[in-house]
């Protein structure tokens, strides 16, 4: 019998409909969606730049959906505590542990990549929180949820990368559609 494998499953489409059903909701939200936390505006703009420039960071280093430390917790790596360890011993096992612990897996979920853009020259926190707030607001849109957020539509076991880029690619179109102007641009 022959052995066939299943159609990989399509990245999730994020129409122009979402984008205005996301703008409705943002009309009606309790807080502003374009002000962060540092009490400033930020415009479309920048929030579109810091999410496009997770995109280029997830291509690049990979995504991942969650981070799983649970094998090594159930592995019970532990430090040794022997009296008899020298202190050189000690430093060296503690390193070890580190060093495995951190591991080298570069791949970054969808919070953590915009966490890093954020500390990046292509965004800031408050372009970081407004772009979780965006991406929040384009997936109650998709899912017709209200209390639907992007993490968790993140962290579902059947989401791909082509899922998160979509996802982030329909959150820069949004900023860039419904979002403020720059100063620069109200100034031109």
């Amino acid at each position: 019998m022959p052995k066939t494998t299943a159609a990989p499953a399509a990245a999730a489409v994020f129409i122009d409909e979402t984008l205005r059903k996301a703008a409705d909701l943002a009309a009606d939200a309790y807080r502003p969606v374009w002000t962060g936390p540092s009490g400033e505006e930020s415009s479309g703009e920048a929030v579109a730049r810091h999410l496009e420039a997770t995109v280029t960071l997830l291509d690049k280093d990979g995504w991942i959906r969650i981070y799983d430390s649970g094998a090594e917790w159930s592995a019970g790596k532990t430090l040794a505590d022997e009296e008899s360890m020298t202190v050189k011993a000690m430093l060296r096992q503690l390193i070890r542990f580190v060093r495995d612990e951190l591991g080298s897996d570069s791949r970054r979920t969808l919070f953590t990549a915009l966490r890093h853009v954020g500390e990046s020259e292509h965004g800031d926190a408050d372009t970081r929180s407004i772009a979780e707030s965006v991406l929040d607001l384009v997936i109650r849109a998709h899912t017709g949820q209200d209390l639907a957020h992007a993490n968790p539509w993140s962290e579902r076991r059947h989401r791909t990368h082509a899922d998160i880029t979509a996802l982030l690619s329909a959150g820069a179109r949004f900023a860039r559609t419904y979002g403020p102007a720059s100063q620069e641009s109200r100034a031109a």
